[in-house]
């Protein structure tokens, strides 16, 4: 048994010869429309987490490390050189071409600075589970 289309439905071959219909204004301004604050579909939702001042930062890498010591001796050999572009592109390029012996001396320094970090962060949370860290301690000098 074969459907047969109505007028009123488009089939797939009749979508050229479709009608279009006219809607009645909407009673809202353009200047109210442009201004209204809708929300975006799909986008992600912004974590509403304070930052806790207490939580220990984590440590910056063997790479870092390096670029405080290149950042001194390329400003020394190059004192007209003021762009942090060109010092980083710079430092990158020696970065990559030194071999692993070179950079052994930072990662060192990473690794010390990433174990103290790490018993920081026990120690931190540790201290958050027994409820020493509470979240309105900032706001506690206002509660009277």
């Amino acid at each position: 048994m074969a459907k047969i289309a109505s007028a009123e439905t488009p089939t797939k071959t009749d979508h050229t010869h479709r009608q279009l219909t006219l809607r009645p204004r909407s009673t809202v301004t353009v200047k109210e429309t442009s201004t209204a604050k809708r929300p975006k579909i799909g986008a992600a939702k912004k974590k509403s987490s304070k930052l806790d001042a207490n939580k220990p930062k984590k440590p910056p890498t063997a790479f870092f490390y390096f670029l405080e010591d290149f950042r001194k001796e390329f400003q020394e050999q190059n004192p007209d050189v003021k762009s942090m572009r060109e010092i980083g592109k710079a430092c990158g390029e020696k970065w990559k071409i030194m071999t692993y012996e070179e950079k052994v001396q930072y990662y060192d320094v990473a690794t010390e600075k990433r174990a103290k970090f790490e018993k920081a962060l026990a120690d931190y949370v540790k201290k958050k589970e027994n409820g020493e860290y509470d979240e309105f301690d900032d706001d506690s000098e206002y509660d009277e």
